[in-house]
């Protein structure tokens, strides 16, 4: 009889202690877009269980571009979302926070059909983009390098994909779009002409690729800090064991590994540490804020908002 309640005395303190685990796991739901830095985190912190680790369940959705995500996230019906730094313009609006900064990007490019050398020779052609995207904002700014305007050429807005079936039938000219997109491209027309990439303009001004949240959560510390301590842990695997995030990655997504490790390079990795001190230092409110008054010079937001209002990074810093 005594060994009867023993067992059943250590059955209720196993069913309490499983019920208290389950309470501090927190249910979110994330965005993703389909190329190795909009995935890689998520897919990382799936495979190698960094979700359950911090007390988290993730239900991931998959996304074309930021400013789709920052409509769920306002609707909603995402928690919290993956954006490049062309999408950077919603945040500085107050469309939603920013929790982390994922990577330092260079796989935009001003891309133009053979025969056209220079940003220059784009005067009066057309130009495919995708809207609010990371594609748009190096376009822009080419032609500000170049001292040209928008409206010196003919913008022609469409999605990613519609820009690769456009651009390889001949319909644009030129296009402002990202790897894997411009690998796509190449193998159908291999000899087309890169004429601007984020890395021209760097150190003055960085492209960091980021993690935001919306406002509905943006009040829950607790759950941002996990999120943030998943986010940390997926960047630092991803830097130490590049080969095999690639691969985790792929594996995710369903895809050949090569467009993914060609995309993988074309960003500067800082570690989770190096992310903390360059917060500290304000070193990514720097860069957030030069990103923000690029838009407002473009015209794209009127007032944007000071990095300090739409950056959480005191708790990132943490």
């Amino acid at each position: 009889m005594f060994k009867k309640l023993v067992i059943l005395a250590a059955a209720a303190v196993a069913a309490v202690s499983g019920a208290a685990r389950a309470a501090d796991v927190d249910n979110i739901r994330m965005g993703y877009i389909a190329d190795y830095f909009g995935t890689s985190v998520a897919a990382i912190a799936t495979k190698e269980g960094l979700w359950a680790k911090h007390g988290l369940e993730a239900e991931l959705k998959v996304f074309t571009n930021g400013p789709i995500q920052v409509q769920a996230l306002r609707a909603g019906s995402l928690d919290f979302a993956y954006i490049g730094p062309g999408a950077l313009w919603l945040p500085a609006s107050g469309q939603a926070k920013v929790i982390a900064v994922n990577a330092l990007g260079y796989t935009d490019r001003v891309i133009a059909q053979p025969g056209i050398n220079s940003i220059a020779d784009l005067k009066g052609k057309k130009v495919g983009v995708p809207e609010g995207t990371s594609g748009d904002m190096l376009l822009r700014l080419s032609l500000k390098k170049a001292g040209m305007k928008l409206d010196d050429i003919k913008v022609i807005p469409m999605d990613p994909s519609t820009v690769v079936t456009a651009f390889a039938s001949g319909q644009i000219d030129a296009a402002g779009i990202w790897y894997p997109f411009v690998d796509v491209i190449k193998k159908r027309i291999p000899n087309l002409k890169e004429l601007s990439s984020n890395e021209d303009f760097f150190p003055d001004i960085a492209f960091p690729s980021s993690f935001i949240v919306s406002d509905a959560k943006a009040q829950d510390v607790e759950v941002i800090k996990k999120v943030d301590a998943v986010i940390k842990d997926a960047i630092d695997f991803r830097r130490d064991n590049p080969e095999k995030a690639v691969a985790i990655t792929a594996a995710f997504l369903n895809v050949p590994e090569g467009p993914l490790l060609a995309e993988s390079k074309l960003a500067r990795l800082p570690s989770s540490a190096e992310l903390e001190k360059l917060t500290r230092d304000g070193k990514v409110a720097n860069w957030f804020d030069t990103l923000a008054e690029l838009y407002a010079d473009f015209g794209k937001i009127k007032d944007p908002r000071p990095a300090s209002d739409f950056y959480l990074g005191k708790l990132y810093a943490e």
